[in-house]
């Protein structure tokens, strides 16, 4: 505990901001008094929860309770960019270069040359018929020997963490495996449809696309 307000446990429900994907918010309970939980972030490899009042203390037994429905959203969302950046990179070899996670939107950028929006809408169509395939979404982890045999487990423009040997790895059935360490669903149907709702050329093969889920 520190400044009566930063809390670390030694294990935690609450996901912290990154990746693109915002915090869990939630109650942290001691005795069945309510420690609202408004910040959670990750800091020198320790996962700090930020209270809105004081009154915990070290070696307080507690228990953790999140807001599902807000945690779920951010699931189906970023299943669904996994989704979208395999059909990216499988047919315009894109990589993401950003994506942001919001309650009622996302965002995704990615390095395209051949850049259209009516190929996106495309893109976007095929995700939506892989989604009714009904896949499941597991995980594994893999050494990183082993990922760096897969250049196509790690997709993003920045590349993988140099300090890091071992990866969680995010397995849409049997069509995409990507190093993750995001919140997910466990089958693609429960994303929903997803609609694409602008898309912005950014130059210099940077491109930008918004969708929703439905």
């Amino acid at each position: 505990v520190k400044d009566d307000k930063y809390v670390v446990l030694d294990k935690t429900a609450f996901y912290p901001k990154g990746g693109g994907q915002p915090w869990d918010e939630g109650y942290i309970i001691k005795s069945g008094e309510q420690f609202k939980v408004v910040y959670v972030g990750k800091f020198s490899g320790e996962i700090s929860h930020e209270l809105e009042k004081p009154g915990l203390k070290e070696g307080d037994l507690v228990s953790c309770e999140i807001d599902w429905e807000r945690r779920y959203t951010y699931m189906r969302y970023h299943t669904a960019c996994h989704l979208l950046s395999n059909v990216l990179y499988r047919r315009a070899n894109a990589k993401i270069t950003g994506n942001q996670i919001e309650l009622d939107k996302a965002r995704m950028d990615f390095s395209m040359e051949d850049y259209s929006p009516e190929k996106l809408r495309l893109y976007v169509e095929e995700s939506n018929e892989i989604i009714n395939q009904d896949l499941p979404i597991t995980i594994e982890t893999m050494s990183r020997t082993a990922v760096l045999e897969e250049p196509e487990l790690a997709r993003l423009a920045v590349g993988l963490p140099k300090n890091l040997q071992e990866f969680r790895v995010v397995k849409i059935g049997n069509i995409d495996k990507q190093v993750d360490g995001g919140t997910h669903v466990k089958n693609l149907k429960e994303i929903g449809e997803i609609e694409m709702t602008k898309t912005v050329n950014k130059g210099k093969n940077n491109r930008r696309m918004y969708f929703i889920l439905k």
